[in-house]
């Protein structure tokens, strides 16, 4: 059974409807990333799992409990603003006990649980500082703290890193992912940038009019995009109107023949995908040349791999 399970999800905001139907699965100790344009829902599904608000229909189930009105204080979820969202009135220290003197923790393990998670995100030293005495990266730093030391069942990230330079978002996002297998903790963290989630996601969930159009790890993702969708929204631009033919062929508008080579052809929709690949021996070596024929297909990558030689204008993928 899924740590974290979203069921029939129908939410949004007024009578705007944003997640319809929608459904999600996280196991434990996965760091899953939601991945999507602006408005496709992906903050709307982190406040719905937060406890921030609250589904028209579905069912939002945790550790095989039904959290659907679960109150937000009653969640063991750490959260990480785009924001920061740290006192600014607080020390570096007293922000980060915040939650344990919430708890009524006492002095001690306060002490102890601060300092080894400033330890922990490399903040030794700073416990005195106050936020406005940092940098962009170390007030980050303390918000990440500030989530992780009540040991929370569920880490949500919504665009903690968007605030940063591009050179400091590498640097974080290493860093995010470094403390999250050493800790082991199960995390979603939403965001727009796809080299970001790709690099650190365990798995992806693209996201586009409140539907989940595919959740895979990111090289499924890349190398096997489920709709034409998603493929474009990698960045893949190669795309055939084809036409289905007899005996599994197709057809592009301008006559040329395109054929699987095993006699079964994986399209996204009514298009083929053709992409690079390094010819075999004993072909000549040009990359998708359309004006040769396509004369095989290299460990049977579906769309993907192809080989040219100089021959009619007929394709076996």
């Amino acid at each position: 059974m899924a740590l974290l399970e979203l069921k029939g999800i129908t939410a949004g905001y007024g009578q705007n409807v944003i997640l319809r139907d929608f459904n999600l699965n996280v196991e434990r100790g996965e760091f899953v990333s939601l991945l999507g344009s602006s408005g496709c829902g992906k903050t709307t599904t982190l406040r719905l799992i937060a406890g921030f608000s609250e589904p028209m229909q579905g069912t939002i189930s945790f550790d095989g409990r039904d959290y659907t009105h679960v109150p937000l204080h009653k969640r063991n979820f750490g959260f990480v603003f785009q924001s920061y969202a740290l006192f600014p009135h607080m020390t570096v220290f007293d922000n980060v006990a915040f939650g344990l003197k919430m708890r009524k923790l006492d002095k001690a393990t306060i002490e102890r649980d601060v300092m080894q998670m400033l330890k922990l995100v490399d903040l030794e030293g700073f416990e005195n500082r106050y936020p406005r005495e940092m940098s962009g990266g170390q007030r980050q730093r303390v918000a990440l703290a500030r989530a992780m030391v009540i040991k929370p069942d569920l880490m949500l990230f919504d665009e903690p890193l968007s605030n940063l330079d591009a050179k400091l978002r590498v640097k974080m996002r290493v860093e995010i992912r470094r403390i999250q297998q050493e800790l082991g903790f199960t995390a979603i963290y939403v965001t727009h940038d796809q080299e970001e989630c790709f690099a650190i996601s365990d798995k992806v969930a693209i996201m586009n009019k409140g539907v989940i159009e595919q959740m895979d790890a990111p090289s499924t993702i890349y190398n096997s995009p489920n709709t034409e969708f998603i493929a474009r929204f990698v960045g893949f631009e190669n795309f055939f109107e084809l036409t289905r033919a007899q005996g599994g062929d197709f057809i592009a508008a301008d006559g040329t023949v395109i054929r699987a080579a095993d006699g079964s052809l994986s399209c996204l929709g009514t298009n083929v995908q053709l992409t690079r690949c390094e010819v075999s021996s004993g072909l000549s070596a040009v990359w998708n040349r359309l004006d040769k024929q396509i004369a095989a297909c290299l460990d049977a990558i579906p769309l993907s791999t192809l080989a040219t030689a100089d021959a009619a204008d007929e394709y076996v993928i």
